[in-house]
């Protein structure tokens, strides 16, 4: 019989440890200590309890709990002494079926692994899923955390062994993320499409108006229709828009309508979940509404914007700018690699640029926008938190640099008469890391460098390089900027050189709506979350449509350090379910309040 949390909230002490016994591999002691939590709101709540249970207790206390873990396919499977739960795990991976080049390949990983971090490798073999990590892909995660760093690994490992306790807590409690797991097949069926000569080499790339991208397009639309929308049609710029329509006896007349939404085109060679996310989460709020015969006070639309990466085109936010009257014509005379016009493009696709104008929504129509997205960083998997309430989106700026310097000799210039351009912005580079760190919430970056035809005997005598500069607010922004380049102009005076630099891109920082983020708050908490607020460095397509309405977001937890852009990007199966519920929650309670009448939106 599975577990309720009303049984365990209520039970004994001694019987409570009893029920939550075998999560920790040999260490009960971590559900123990999060047992002074009780009563627990959620199942949530409790893995989180947990969570800090083991933070708190330090570093020798995880190297023991890790230390605890058995090797994959290691000698305690092949002695039969793994724990029951270890054993229904490694094998469902199909690690018992190893054939003999694979186990001794494991075998060597294990032993390469141990020498250099001193405690065994600790992979979810389970996977984001639940269903199971193939062979191949155990073998490669080996493979790629070999090459880490011992602190990133020693939490790489905590973290996988708190993924290991929540799919073992989802057993004894009888919970599968049924929401979650929609919403994961639908990225993974989404997935199969993929740009000419990527598809091929089994990489994800999907650009504005190829076949792929279209494809994707008619797959979103079908299964909104699946979702039970009302209506979802395919627009001018080649957004895919559903609506759920209010209860509009309920409403009356004048019902506003609630935007949600994200983009289906990726980077090349990148993700699965970047975009897509903020796409099938209120999807699967619209089916759980209609499987449930629900209707709101308000219209629900959500887009699914054919374009913000600026991959094919150089022209970006293509979907989202569309709405807000923000599509520039000229870039329809654009031409991609293969000489192809933006227009030709559309006009392939069967749709008309004449009709983009008619795109543009009347803020009055709207009660905002709300948008989904993965983290795409480090911070919620660092901080072993699902979701995260977005504060801002932060502005940035970005500018074309030169440091200009004397070419000479390297042998024969001694190193106090030198005027070198790269140490110039090596210089400039540990300012700019320093500087950033004194805000909160400001980065840095010189993401590309270049000495034009330098070499190896001769002192660099210029040196190009970009300047990525982000903040929550404007004015924070503003200042950073401003030092930096004052910095710069120090260090050119300092040293003998000259510099120049020219603004590139200057994008408004998209602070969140009050009284929206307000409300993603009390979803989280809801759910037994505690809400954790932070701003997003990414752009995002609610940026544009902040130009117009308010706007919030919500961040799902990214897996393998929060990485995106990349084919490693993941999230999990319980993360994405937290989403839909916190959405469904949102969604639920703004209908309650404009039913009462106790809303300002």
């Amino acid at each position: 019989m599975p577990i309720t949390l009303k049984q365990l909230n209520a039970a004994p002490l001694a019987e409570a440890q009893a029920l939550l016994d075998g999560l920790y591999e040999h260490s009960p002691w971590i559900a123990s200590e999060a047992l002074s939590q009780r009563p627990f709101a959620s199942l949530e709540h409790l893995k989180h309890a947990m969570v800090q249970s083991l933070d708190a207790a330090g570093p020798t206390a995880w190297l023991t709990l890790i230390r605890a873990h058995p090797e994959l396919a290691g000698k305690a499977m092949v002695n039969q002494a793994l724990t029951a739960e270890s054993t229904t795990e490694q094998s469902a991976a199909g690690l018992a079926q190893c054939s003999p080049a694979e186990f001794a390949k494991i075998q060597q990983f294990n032993t390469d692994y141990n020498a250099k971090f001193s405690f065994p490798f600790i992979l979810a073999v389970r996977g984001p899923r639940g269903t199971g990590l193939n062979r191949q892909q155990i073998i490669e995660a080996f493979e790629r955390r070999l090459q880490g760093h011992a602190d990133t690994e020693l939490q790489e490992c905590l973290r996988n062994i708190h993924r290991i306790v929540e799919m073992r807590l989802n057993e004894k409690f009888g919970h599968e993320p049924l929401l979650g797991n929609a919403v994961w097949d639908w990225h993974e069926a989404l997935s199969v499409h993929s740009d000419p000569g990527f598809a091929e080499a089994g990489q994800l790339t999907v650009t504005y108006l190829t076949d792929a991208h279209r494809a994707c397009a008619l797959q979103i639309k079908a299964q909104m229709g699946n979702c039970g929308f009302d209506e979802a049609h395919i627009d001018a710029v080649g957004n895919v828009v559903g609506r759920y329509f209010s209860d509009r006896k309920a409403s009356g007349p004048g019902t506003k309508t609630l935007m949600t939404g994200s983009h289906y085109d990726t980077v090349r060679n990148g993700g699965k979940y970047d975009g897509r996310l903020g796409i099938f989460v209120p999807m699967a709020c619209v089916r759980e509404l209609a499987r449930q015969n629900r209707r709101l006070p308000f219209d629900f639309e959500v887009i699914a914007f054919a374009e913000e990466e600026g991959q094919r085109y150089k022209a970006t936010f293509l979907g989202s700018g569309a709405l807000i009257g923000a599509f520039n014509t000229a870039w329809l005379e654009q031409q991609d690699a293969d000489g192809i016009t933006m227009r030709e493009a559309m006009r392939h696709a069967g749709l008309d640029a004449g009709d983009i104008a008619a795109l543009k929504r009347n803020p009055r129509n709207y009660l905002g926008f709300v948008e989904v997205h993965i983290e795409q960083g480090p911070v919620l998997n660092e901080q072993n938190i699902p979701l995260g309430i977005v504060t801002s989106i932060n502005g940035s700026v970005r500018c074309q640099c030169s440091v200009i310097g004397v070419a000479c000799h390297a042998g024969t210039t001694p190193m106090n008469r030198r005027r070198d351009a790269l140490v110039a912005v090596a210089e400039l580079a540990l300012y700019l890391e320093q500087r950033a760190r004194q805000d909160t919430g400001s980065v840095g970056t010189i993401g590309m460098l270049n000495v034009p035809n330098g070499s190896t005997n001769v002192v660099p005598g210029r040196c190009d390089f970009t300047l990525d500069l982000r903040a929550p607010n404007n004015a924070q922004r503003d200042v950073l900027v401003q030092d930096v380049l004052a910095e710069l102009g120090a260090i050119c005076d300092r040293r003998g050189l000259q510099f120049v630099s020219e603004e590139t891109m200057r994008a408004a920082a998209a602070p969140s709506d009050a009284a929206l983020q307000s409300r993603w708050e009390k979803a989280v908490s809801a759910l037994g979350v505690s809400p954790f607020k932070m701003p997003s460095g990414a752009g995002h397509d609610a940026m544009k449509l902040h130009e117009i309405m308010p706007q919030a977001m919500l961040f799902v937890r990214g897996q393998n350090a929060g990485i995106s852009h990349n084919p490693l990007e993941s999230t999990t199966a319980d993360d994405m379910q937290l989403a839909v519920q916190a959405m469904l929650i949102f969604l639920t309670q703004l209908g309650a309040d404009l039913r009462a009448g106790h809303t300002s939106e």
